[in-house]
């Protein structure tokens, strides 16, 4: 999907839920009572502020309750076959009891699970194909097959693994690919020495953890990870925000790896590499960030969110946009100052959903922020004097990513 059609989604929603209840962002930011702002109980939120109430036990204990090793429960977890619940302040995800109970009544239990999340290397999936170990290479390296997981063997090389189950929904829906000439648009592309694997491997990664978390701010964590430091800087400013994304970064089950070569790779494969996969993490980045803000405010230090929210939006004059578009006003304006900056940021969002961001090439993005820059805001949008403290300056979407003032657009 383009990145124009991701940005008109995530307004639609947002009206929609203004809709819906207009004075739920309001309630959020006003009405909490102080060391709520991170809401839920004890820290979790969503389904997960029910489920922590329930007893739950560590993963290690799950996986030997479920007959699973260690590789094959991390897996069942990454694919959403077993549920957990994970704390808003982060840690290691626990799996509720219950969700352990019901898993040990499906039908199949216990190997039922342990096929479904079975892995092979190269040489066993060209086997489960029947095709020669290179053309498997060839085909993982094309993007015709995502790996799930990786180990390092004892030269330290990274070795791709690939569910079994996929691998045989792929030979169903692909069999011409399994023999003969390979496309010509795939020889074309393999020559010039492309290996899709990695960045396959994160965008399966990153999606599934998204759709597994729950609090706004661990779903901006994710995609965060996949930023080195310098991009991460461009696009959050603030290192409060920067530092809490550390924090409530998803967890692995079982931890970070212990081997000092396994944290290596993994530190090499987690960056987004490509331009336009460097683009398209800073604009899902920038988006996960509207919502996580709207939500709550990123604690500052000593923990106190609820003091930072305030003195945010208790400086004179000035106004904060929470919920659905709904302005906040305090000081001078009064409440009809905080409805005019909640539809006028409402435009100056509108007006970016318009742009479409996502190219292959930087000097492509210039050239588009440059046509931006030079078409100036649409009628009634506030000036840079006019926006409201707190929100992005700059204009559209390119400048939030961090995309002005970069050198390399001239000519």
């Amino acid at each position: 999907m383009a990145v124009s059609g991701v940005l008109r989604t995530n307004a639609g929603r947002r009206s929609v839920r203004a809709e819906r209840d207009p004075g739920r962002g309001e309630a959020a930011q006003v009405d909490a009572p102080a060391g709520a702002g991170a809401g839920g109980v004890g820290g979790v939120s969503g389904r997960d502020e029910a489920a922590v109430t329930a007893p739950t036990v560590a993963a290690g204990r799950a996986a030997r309750d479920l007959g699973l090793r260690r590789a094959e429960f991390e897996i069942a977890v990454h694919l959403g076959l077993i549920e957990v619940v994970t704390a808003r302040d982060g840690g290691r995800p626990r799996v509720p009891e219950e969700e352990i109970a019901r898993l040990r009544k499906v039908p199949g239990f216990p190997g039922g699970m342990a096929e479904r999340v079975r892995t092979v290397g190269t040489a066993e999936g060209a086997a489960l194909l029947g095709i020669a170990p290179a053309r498997f290479t060839r085909l993982a390296r094309a993007g015709c097959f995502c790996p799930v997981t990786f180990y390092l063997n004892r030269y330290r090389a990274v070795v791709w693994l690939y569910l079994a189950d996929e691998l045989s929904a792929f030979a169903a829906r692909e069999p011409e690919l399994l023999g003969g000439r390979a496309p010509v648009e795939m020889r074309a592309l393999l020559e010039t020495g492309v290996d899709r694997r990695p960045r396959n491997w994160r965008s399966q990664r990153i999606d599934r953890l998204v759709s597994r978390s729950r609090d706004p701010w661990a779903r901006a964590a994710v995609q965060a990870s996949a930023l080195d430091p310098v991009q991460l800087a461009e696009v959050v400013d603030d290192p409060y925000e920067r530092a809490y994304l550390v924090r409530v970064r998803p967890e692995p089950v079982f931890g970070r790896p212990a081997s000092p070569a396994a944290r290596e790779a993994m530190a090499e494969l987690l960056p987004a590499d490509d331009p336009d996969e460097i683009l398209w993490r800073r604009v899902s980045l920038t988006l996960e960030l509207d919502r996580a803000r709207e939500d709550r405010p990123a604690p500052a230090p000593g923990g106190d969110v609820a003091a930072r929210a305030t003195s945010v939006r208790g400086r004179p004059g000035t106004a904060r946009s929470v919920g659905g578009g709904a302005g906040v006003a305090s000081g001078a304006g009064g409440a009809a100052a905080g409805a005019a900056a909640g539809a006028a940021v409402g435009a100056g969002r509108a007006a970016s959903a318009s742009l479409v961001v996502p190219v292959p090439h930087r000097a492509t993005a210039c050239v588009e922020a440059s046509r931006v820059a030079a078409a100036g805001p649409p009628a009634g949008a506030p000036g840079p004097a006019d926006r409201a403290p707190g929100l992005p300056r700059g204009r559209g979407l390119l400048a939030r990513l961090g995309w002005r003032g970069r050198g390399g657009c001239a000519g």
